[in-house]
């Protein structure tokens, strides 16, 4: 589990941004909405998935994912639209793309659920990275220097998909920003690590290597703020919006695009960037 910061990082923001989390972001479609039909969607889910892994994916043809290996998977599971818990928990390939992921957008407060890019299908996951409770992901960890100028952490990542090296290039970027930018960047709150996210069953995205925590002082967390009135949560974030336009721009999504949000979390997921 997560652990919580020992000062409360609530009381110091500089430019925190305390909201409740209403409409910024649109709201997911049903499938088969706006005129799109149901096999439409799942045919732009495996093209999509296709360009963004190009080294282990062939082709996607009807409901039909074929891998390298001629493995062939399935995209949509049948069970149709699926309420938010069950989303996140067991979602199929064309879940992953219900909710589109809004690169490159302002620093708002998601709508309620929201949660573009959180669902992950484990199998299609650990059969491309590896599943680390069984030693997998080791064999492809490299170590990088972040922040080589500034900082010096040496960090571990996966090597699949050229992960490590494009932390590296987002490395030298962040390496190059003003001062100002140093204490939400080092030192990095960590990378891989083989466990589940909080709560939940579901291995952690740091468990394929694919993921980093930047500095945790400044980072927000849904699960360390306290519902208000009605059950909502206040939206809160410190995170510059130049550090996270350097992170999208290389394929890795942000948690503070979530209304479930972890500000400190960035993970390679290029399948939602493909439009």
């Amino acid at each position: 589990m997560r652990p919580k910061p020992s000062s409360p990082f609530a009381i110091h923001w500089l430019s925190a941004i305390i909201v409740l989390a209403f409409a910024h972001y649109p709201q997911r479609a049903a499938r088969g909405d706006a005129g799109v039909s149901a096999s439409s969607s799942i045919e732009a889910a495996g093209q999509r998935l296709v360009a963004a892994y190009p080294n282990f994916l062939t082709a996607a043809a009807s409901n039909v994912l074929v891998w390298k290996d001629a493995t062939r998977m399935a995209i949509d599971d049948g069970l149709g639209a699926k309420p938010h818990t069950a989303w996140l928990a067991a979602p199929d390939l064309e879940d992953m793309f219900e909710m589109p992921y809004p690169a490159g957008a302002p620093a708002l407060a998601p709508a309620l659920n929201q949660d573009p890019g959180r669902a992950r299908n484990a199998a299609f996951f650990d059969k491309m990275y590896g599943d680390c409770r069984a030693g997998d992901v080791t064999k492809s960890l490299v170590e990088i220097v972040w922040l080589p100028k500034k900082s010096g952490q040496r960090l571990q990542v996966t090597s699949i998909n050229g992960v490590a090296r494009k932390l590296e290039a987002i490395s030298r970027i962040l390496d190059q920003l003003p001062s100002r930018f140093d204490r939400y960047l080092a030192p990095a709150a960590g990378t891989y690590n083989c466990r589940t996210i909080a709560g939940t069953e579901r291995t952690s995205a740091h468990g394929h290597g694919i993921a980093i925590d930047i500095a945790i002082k400044h980072a927000g967390y849904w699960r360390w703020s306290k519902p208000l009135a009605g059950g909502m949560y206040a939206y809160q974030n410190e995170i510059p919006r130049e550090i996270i336009d350097v992170f999208e721009a290389h394929g890795f999504i942000w948690g503070g695009r979530w209304y479930h949000y972890d500000t400190m979390h960035f993970e390679y997921r290029p399948e939602l960037f493909v439009r």
